[in-house]
C-alpha cells in the first residue's frame, strides 16, 4: 500500500508540461480512510485524458488537477464518484448530527425511557416491555459482531456484551440486560468522542494559510491569486497583518516576521533578503516581496498536517484488557457449558434437566456482566475525577497509557512560561528609568508588536502618562524613530546601533550579560549617544518549578522542547533543573520524541515518553508522543491533537493526572479480580449442585455491584492524595 509521504510528495504529469493556458481546479475528497484510497483515486485520474497534472495530498485531502478544458472537469467528478468518494469545493467539513454519530447509544437510550414510561403506565407490561428493549439494544452488538466475526475475530467484546444482555433476559434479569447495553454503549460514546474532532484540527492549520495571494507579473500587482496554485519561481507580495500562503524567500528588503506558529516562539524576528518565510508566518510591520519555493500542497503547513497524520498510523492501538480476555475466556465457558449440558446424559445416563439446568445456570454465572461493566464503571469515575480539577482526558486508551509515563518533554513558551515577553530589567544611563521607559513606550503606542506591548505594559503598570509621539517612522528590519517632545528617540535592535556607542558606558558587555539570561534586549538612543537598555523576556509561570519537583519526586524525568534561541532555552532550563533541546522545528521536535521513544522502548512498554505543549507547532510532536497534553488556552491544533489537556492551564495537575492513571489502573485490576473471582467460585458451586439459578443471578447482580462500587472510589482519590 502506498505511503501519505509519497502521495503527498508526488506530482504526475498525464501527458507533457502544464501549459499556461490550462484550468486549474481544487477541490476536496471526502470519504478517504487510507492512503491506499488516495493512491486508487490518483491511478483512476492519470487514465484520463486531457488532463496534464494530477495531484493529491492526502493529509488534506485536497486534489489539484491541471485540465484542458471543462470537458475533463466532468469527468474527473464523475470518476472520483465512480469510486466511492465525493468532491467538495470547500474545505469545510459537514459533521454529522450527534443522533447519528452516536446511534447505538441514542438507540439504547431511547427505547430504555421508552420501557421506563410504558412500565410505570402499564406495569403487567414492564416484563415484555424489557424483553422488547433488551432485543432491539442488542440488535447493534449483533451486527458488530457479525461483521468482526467475517473478519476473522470470532470472540469480540460485542459478543460479550450480547451474551451478557440475553443470558441475563432468559433468566428474567431484564432491567440488568438493558441497563448493561446503556452503560456499555456510553463508554463507547464517550471514548469516541475525541475521534469526531480530529478533523476540526485540521482545518484550523489550515486557516493558517490564505486561500489567496496577490502575485506580481511584469511589475503588475495582480490580487486573488489561488494560493493552491503558485508555482516555484512566482512573485509574490504579503502586506502586513496577513499570513504567509506559501513557503518564500524574501526579496529586495529585510521584513519582520511573527514565527510563533511553526516556532512557538512568540517574539518576532528580522529576515534578510534571501531568507526563507514559512507559510502561516505573519507579516509584520511592512509590505514585502517575496519568491515562491513550496510546490502546491508541500508548504510548512502542509508538512505539519502530513507530520500529524503520519505519526497517527505509526502509532499502534491500545488494546482494551477485556478484549484480549475475551478471545479465550468467552469461547472456554461456552465449551465447557455445552459440556456440563450434553457430557453426563450421553456417557453416564444423567437427567437432562438437571444437567442443562446447570449448564443455564453457568453460561449465565460466565455472562460478563460484572467483567464488562468493571473497565468502563473505573474509567468513567476516573474520567469524571479528572474534570472536577481541571483535566480532559479522551477516553479510556489515554487514561491507561498516562500510568507508563516516564519521561515528559515540555514546549517552553506558553507551556513552562507564561507565553508572552514582559519587561525584565531597565538600564538607564542619563536619566529616571521611568523617564526613559516614558520615550520607549511613547514610540511604540499603537504598535501590535509583543515587545512593544511588553513596554507599553511596563509603562502602565507603574502609572506613567504616556506622550504622544510625532513623526514615527518605521526603520525596515532596525527599529523605530520619532520625536517625544521635540526630541529624536530611536528604539533600535543592539546589532544596528553604531559600534563605537555601544562602547561607552560598558553599553555592550550589559547587552551581552542580559541576552545570556534569556532576555531580549532593546537600546534606546538620540541622535549622539545610547539613553538606555530595556531587556525583555518570556517568563516562568508560579507553578512550574513545583510541578517539575513533583514529576521527579514520581520518578518522571522532564526536558524541555522549544523552537526558541539557546541562550533563552539554557536560561528557563537552569531555573527548573532539566535538559533542553532549542531551536526546533515542529519536525525537529518530532524527531526528538522519536529518540526518546526509542531510548524508552530498550527499558520495557512500561516507560512511555508524554509530550506537553500549547502551539501548533506542537502538534505533530503531541501526535507522535505515546501520550500529548495539552495545555488549556493553547491552539485549537494543538487541543485536538493530544490524548489530553490541562483545561485550567495548572501545571501542578499533570503530576495529579498519572497519580490518577495509576489508581485507575490498580482499581481496574481489583475490579477483574472481583469479578473472575466470584465466577469461579459459583462455578464450582453450581457444578457440585450446591448452587443453582438463583445463586448465578445473586453472583451476577452482586459482582456488578460490588465492582461499580469499587469504581466510584476514584471520585474520592483526589481529596486524599
Amino acid at each position: 500500500m502506498a505511503q501519505p509521504a509519497s502521495i503527498e510528495n508526488s506530482t504526475l504529469s498525464t501527458t507533457s508540461a502544464t501549459p499556461n493556458s490550462a484550468l486549474r481546479r481544487k477541490w476536496f475528497i471526502r470519504g478517504m480512510d487510507c492512503a491506499g484510497c488516495a493512491a486508487k483515486v490518483e491511478k483512476a485520474l492519470n487514465k484520463v485524458e486531457g488532463i496534464y497534472q494530477t495531484k493529491i495530498a492526502f493529509a488534506t485531502e485536497r486534489l489539484f488537477v491541471a485540465v484542458e478544458s471543462e470537458q475533463q472537469i466532468k469527468t474527473i467528478e464523475q470518476t472520483v464518484k465512480g469510486l466511492g468518494f465525493r468532491l467538495e469545493a470547500t474545505s469545510k467539513i459537514q459533521e454529522e448530527p450527534l443522533w447519528k454519530a452516536h446511534s447505538t447509544f441514542v438507540l439504547i437510550a431511547s427505547v430504555t425511557l421508552c420501557t421506563t414510561i410504558a412500565s410505570l403506565l402499564a406495569p403487567d407490561w414492564k416484563a415484555t416491555a424489557l424483553h422488547v428493549a433488551t432485543a432491539i439494544g442488542t440488535l447493534p452488538f449483533i451486527r458488530k459482531a457479525l461483521t468482526q466475526a467475517r473478519n476473522g475475530t470470532l470472540f469480540s467484546i460485542e459478543l460479550l456484551m450480547v451474551i451478557a444482555s440475553l443470558g441475563a433476559m432468559a433468566l428474567g434479569e431484564n432491567t440488568e440486560a438493558i441497563l448493561v447495553l446503556l452503560l456499555f454503549s456510553a463508554g463507547e460514546m464517550l471514548e469516541g468522542f475525541a475521534g469526531r474532532k480530529a478533523r476540526a484540527g485540521i482545518q484550523s492549520l489550515m486557516k493558517l494559510t490564505p486561500d489567496t495571494a496577490t502575485r506580481i507579473e511584469s511589475g503588475v500587482r495582480v490580487p486573488n491569486v489561488p494560493a493552491d496554485f503558485l508555482q516555484p519561481g512566482d512573485l509574490i507580495e504579503v502586506r502586513p497583518g496577513d499570513r504567509m500562503p506559501v513557503d518564500a524567500t524574501l526579496q529586495f528588503t529585510p521584513g519582520s516576521f511573527d514565527e510563533s506558529a511553526l516556532t512557538g516562539e512568540s517574539i518576532p524576528v528580522s529576515r534578510q533578503k534571501g531568507e526563507k518565510i514559512m507559510a502561516g508566518s505573519l507579516v509584520v510591520e511592512q509590505p514585502v516581496r517575496l519568491t515562491v519555493v513550496s510546490e502546491p500542497g508541500e508548504n510548512a503547513i502542509d508538512r505539519i498536517i502530513q507530520l500529524i497524520e503520519n505519526a497517527d498510523e505509526r502509532r499502534a492501538p491500545i488494546t482494551r484488557l477485556i478484549d484480549t480476555f475475551s478471545s479465550w475466556y468467552t469461547p472456554l465457558v461456552m465449551a465447557i457449558a455445552i459440556l456440563v449440558a450434553v457430557a453426563p446424559p450421553l456417557l453416564f445416563g444423567a437427567s437432562w434437566d438437571v444437567w442443562v439446568y446447570k449448564a443455564l445456570a453457568l453460561l449465565l454465572i460466565a455472562c460478563p456482566c460484572a467483567l464488562v461493566i468493571s473497565i468502563p464503571a473505573a474509567v468513567t469515575s476516573a474520567l469524571a475525577s479528572a474534570s472536577r480539577f481541571g483535566a480532559l482526558i479522551k477516553g479510556g486508551a489515554a487514561l491507561e497509557q498516562l500510568r507508563t509515563v516516564k519521561q515528559l518533554a515540555f514546549d517552553k513558551t506558553g507551556t513552562l512560561t507564561v507565553g508572552r515577553p514582559v519587561v525584565t530589567a531597565i538600564t538607564s544611563l542619563y536619566m529616571e528609568e521611568k523617564e526613559l521607559l516614558t520615550l520607549a513606550a511613547s514610540l511604540e503606542q499603537g504598535s501590535s508588536h509583543p515587545l512593544a506591548k511588553a513596554i507599553i505594559d511596563a509603562a502602565r503598570k507603574h502609572n506613567l502618562d504616556i506622550p504622544d509621539a510625532d513623526k514615527v517612522t518605521i526603520l525596515n528590519g532596525q527599529g523605530l524613530t520619532g520625536l517625544v517632545n521635540g526630541k529624536t528617540v530611536k528604539i533600535l535592535a543592539p546589532r544596528h546601533v553604531q559600534p563605537e556607542r555601544l562602547a561607552q558606558n560598558n553599553v555592550q558587555q550589559t547587552i551581552a550579560d542580559r541576552e545570556s539570561e534569556g532576555n531580549t534586549v532593546v537600546v534606546v538612543t538620540d541622535d549622539s549617544k545610547v539613553l538606555g537598555l530595556i531587556a525583555m523576556a518570556d517568563t516562568l509561570r508560579d507553578d512550574a518549578v513545583e510541578t517539575i519537583t513533583q514529576l521527579k519526586a514520581m520518578g518522571i524525568s522532564c526536558v524541555m522542547l522549544t523552537g526558541d534561541n539557546r541562550r533563552a532555552a539554557a536560561a528557563i532550563a537552569a531555573k527548573l533543573g532539566i535538559d533542553y533541546k532549542a531551536e526546533l522545528l515542529p519536525e525537529d521536535k518530532v524527531k526528538a520524541i522519536e529518540k526518546m521513544q526509542e531510548a524508552a522502548q530498550k527499558q520495557g512498554p512500561e516507560h512511555a515518553v508524554a509530550m506537553v505543549g500549547d502551539g501548533i507547532n506542537d502538534a505533530p510532536a503531541l501526535k507522535a508522543a505515546e501520550l500529548g497534553i495539552a495545555m488549556g488556552r493553547g491552539s485549537d491544533v494543538a487541543l485536538e491533537t493530544a490524548d489530553a489537556a490541562l483545561t485550567h492551564e495548572r501545571l501542578p495537575e499533570l503530576a495529579t493526572m498519572i497519580q490518577l492513571s495509576r489508581d485507575t489502573a490498580t482499581i481496574i485490576r481489583q475490579n477483574i479480580a472481583l469479578a473472575l473471582g466470584i465466577n469461579t467460585l459459583f462455578l464450582f458451586t453450581t457444578l457440585f449442585g450446591l448452587t443453582g439459578l438463583m445463586a448465578a443471578v445473586l453472583s451476577d447482580s452482586g459482582g456488578a455491584l460490588l465492582v461499580t462500587i469499587n469504581a466510584l472510589r476514584l471520585m474520592h482519590l483526589r481529596k486524599t492524595q
